[in-house]
């Protein structure tokens, strides 16, 4: 009932600052750009407009188009300067967000390599390759002593032994080449009949 009637926990946000930052300054960039193109319209009505004026010998009116026209051209020069410091200070903020990211993981991975050497001293991996080694060499004496123990009577029944098992396949005896003989067939009832006949006559 608590769980209903409690506040939900609102979720953790993992838009971060710089999100925030790098979102507004492309917000307004892309204002700007708008800007941009709404002077660049307005600049193409005003030289179209002058020269109407002109065409009706309507100068100064002309001229005070064009000195408006020429300070819309002023604005957009403006705005460019504008936009270039928007798309650098967006990139910056970018960069900097990756630099963190790459500073995040060499600090994970630093303080994981810090654990390993905690686990295993210099003292402890000495040890270790020490008794390796030890092993090593005492398995090469048990190795020497039972080969030791071998007469060369012993080894020459070991290769003949070798040999024997090689040899295996020669000692098979032949597959026969003749062909099997036919089945006996057995008896018709007839012959059977004839047969019984002509013994109980010879009876």
């Amino acid at each position: 009932m608590g769980a209903l009637f409690g506040k939900s926990k609102k979720p953790v946000s993992r838009v971060t600052e710089q999100d925030k930052a790098v979102l507004q300054l492309k917000q307004q960039r892309d204002k700007l750009k708008q800007y941009q193109k709404k002077i660049e319209l307005n600049l193409e009505k005003d030289r179209l407009l002058a020269k109407k004026l002109l065409e009706e010998g309507k100068r100064d009116r002309a001229k005070l188009l064009l000195r408006k026209k020429k300070y819309q051209e002023q604005l957009l020069l403006n705005t460019d300067a504008q936009l270039e410091k928007l798309e650098q200070l967006t990139h910056d903020i970018e960069f900097a967000q990756v630099e963190i990211q790459v500073l995040d993981g060499l600090k994970s991975g630093t303080a994981a390599l810090k654990k390993v050497h905690e686990i295993l001293s210099i003292d402890e991996i000495e040890q270790i390759m020490e008794e390796s080694k030890e092993g090593i060499e005492k398995q090469r004496e048990i190795d020497a002593v039972i080969s030791g123990e071998l007469t060369q009577e012993d080894e020459d029944a070991v290769e003949a032994e070798l040999e024997a098992i090689l040899d295996v396949g020669d000692k098979l005896p032949d597959v026969p080449a003749d062909a099997l003989p036919e089945p006996a067939t057995k008896e018709t009832p007839e012959k059977v009949t004839s047969n019984t006949k002509r013994v109980a006559l010879e009876a």
